[in-house]
Parts: structure tokens; C-alpha cells; sequence
């Protein structure tokens, strides 16, 4: 890594940070260093550049807005990849076609002053158009399976294809993305619904108003830690054998929302870690139940 910007002029392929602290790009607002953070142009200048970090043998891995990970404490000595740039939205009456970058609460404020239905859901989610499709974001019994109809991806092989819903295999907070690593969402086509302006603004709001009641949204978190098994609630199971308040380090149990771990005072990212783990045995051995953590944990190796 100390030889990589002799052997490759990463200013080419857009911005370039050294030394960015993953804390500034998560939303648990923890993690260690990342030597490198690049900003590609553009989508030949990300196949160029991932191109070439194959060819030195460089790890290198694609970040949203971290709304959805676990970086541990330690340095990152790879590359981490921004799609920022890739943040063009353009509409054709219902549909929509948005660069993997575009925030999804921007792309569903937009919907629904358009008086367009379908991303409702999608409001409160504070994660990107490519995160959103790679883990299918969902909320309120709906998520991105629903309403996409196509991705541009760029497979492992560096060619830019478009994969349609069928093969997107989207599931409960999964997709064809997640389960096939080295493909990248470079945009989404969705189809919406017109509905009634006035009264898609009010479920809006409507919604908010929950949230804040019953999320911890003044604290740094990652949305809800665990998956729903079938029929039950991650956070009722929590709340049951009585950790809502239980802390770690910095990190906490939402006092407010049991399927949320806050970072409630300087937390790292070993205590995280710690609690979604001491929570997954104790849910295990009291009602034999295995909790899936919905959050992808990086840099643990």
C-alpha cells in the first residue's frame, strides 16, 4: 500500500483521501482508519480504477453511506470506493432512474412531491440508491423488490450489464448483489404509482412522527440491529429478558427501541460487537432462537 500511488495515479479517477477516519462515514460514527478513499468520476473511471487495484492485488470495497456496517477499531489498509459522483436522477413520467450515490430519503422526498407512491417506506432510511438494492431496504411491509425494476451493474468481469427484477432475486433484506460478491449497483430504474399528493405527504409525516417517538434517532446507530425471525420481533425478544439500557463500553440498548444498539458516549466498535453478540446468545439460550444481524460487519478478519 505505501508503493500504491507510485504504482497507480489515483487522482485520475477522481477525488482522493488518505488516512480518512471511517468514524466521519458510518453512521454508528465509529471504526479505524482507511489508508485510501476514493471518489470515482465516472463509471469508466471505477472500472479503470478497480482494474487496476486487481491487477496490485489491493483490497479494496464500496461504501454507501455506512449506514448498514460494522468497521472494527483497526485500520482499513485497502480502498475504500465512494460512488458519490454517480448521483444523476431522471424522470420519465412514474419511473425514475437513479445513480447508486443519490441518497434514498432525497429520492423518496422527490417521489413524493411528485405526488408518486411506492417509496414511502423509504423516508427515514438513510442509506444510498446502491446500498438500498444490494441489501433490499425495506420498511412498513414494503422494500426496493417491490418497486425496481432494473439495475445497472458492473460484474466481477468489469462489464456494465442490466440485470431486471427476476434476477435480482430480492428477499428479506437480501438480493442477488449481496449473495454474488464483486457486483456493483450503478443505478436503479423504479416504477411508481400516481397517487394523491396530499395524502401521501400526510403518511409521511405521519410516520416521522412515529419514528421519533419510538427510535432513538438523537443517537448514532445503524437502524435496527437484527432480522424479525418469522412471526416475531427482534426487539420485543430483547425487551422481554430485559436489556433495553444494557451498555458495553459506549455502546447501549436503546432505551427507546430494543432492536437498536446507540452509540450513546464515545463507543468503539469492539463494544458494538460485543453487545450484538452477548444479545444473540442470550435470545439463543432463553428462547432458542437464532438472531441474524442485519448489519455486515467489516474488517473484523
Amino acid at each position: 500500500m505505501k508503493e500504491l500511488l507510485k504504482e497507480l495515479k489515483l487522482e485520475e479517477y477522481g477525488k482522493v483521501l488518505k488516512n480518512v477516519s471511517l468514524k466521519d462515514y458510518t453512521t454508528y460514527k465509529v471504526g479505524g482508519k482507511a489508508k485510501w478513499m476514493i471518489f470515482p468520476k465516472n463509471a469508466d473511471a471505477l472500472v479503470e480504477l478497480i482494474r487496476k487495484l486487481k491487477a496490485l492485488e489491493t483490497p479494496y470495497m464500496i461504501l454507501g453511506k455506512g449506514s448498514n456496517v460494522l468497521f472494527s477499531d483497526k485500520p482499513y489498509k485497502g480502498v475504500i470506493i465512494k460512488l458519490d459522483s454517480f448521483d444523476s436522477i431522471t424522470w420519465r413520467g412514474n419511473k425514475v432512474t437513479a445513480g447508486a450515490g443519490v441518497s434514498l430519503i432525497k429520492l423518496a422526498t422527490m417521489a413524493c412531491k411528485k405526488g408518486l407512491s411506492g417509496l414511502e417506506f423509504a423516508t427515514g432510511i438513510p442509506g444510498t440508491v446502491g446500498g438500498a438494492v444490494y441489501m433490499n431496504a425495506g420498511a412498513y411491509k414494503s422494500d426496493m423488490g417491490y418497486v425496481v425494476t432494473s439495475v445497472k451493474v458492473l460484474t466481477p468481469s468489469l462489464r456494465i450489464i442490466t440485470m431486471v427484477n427476476r434476477e435480482l432475486q430480492f428477499h428479506y433484506r437480501t438480493s442477488f448483489l449481496k449473495t454474488h460478491p464483486g457486483y456493483i449497483c450503478l443505478e436503479a430504474t423504479i416504477k411508481l404509482k400516481p397517487g394523491k399528493k396530499e395524502e401521501i405527504e400526510a403518511l409521511v409525516r405521519e410516520r416521522k412522527e412515529r419514528r421519533l417517538k419510538t427510535q432513538p434517532l438523537e443517537f448514532p446507530s445503524a437502524g435496527s440491529v437484527f432480522r424479525n425471525p418469522d412471526g416475531l420481533f427482534a426487539g420485543k425478544l430483547i425487551e422481554d429478558l430485559g436489556y433495553k439500557g444494557l451498555s458495553k463500553g459506549g455502546a447501549m440498548v436503546s432505551e427507546k427501541h430494543a432492536n437498536f444498539i446507540i452509540n450513546q458516549k464515545d463507543a468503539k466498535a469492539q463494544d458494538i460487537k460485543d453487545l450484538i453478540e452477548f444479545l444473540q446468545e442470550e435470545v439463543k439460550e432463553k428462547y432458542d432462537i437464532d438472531l441474524k444481524v442485519e448489519q455486515e460487519f467489516k474488517n473484523w478478519e
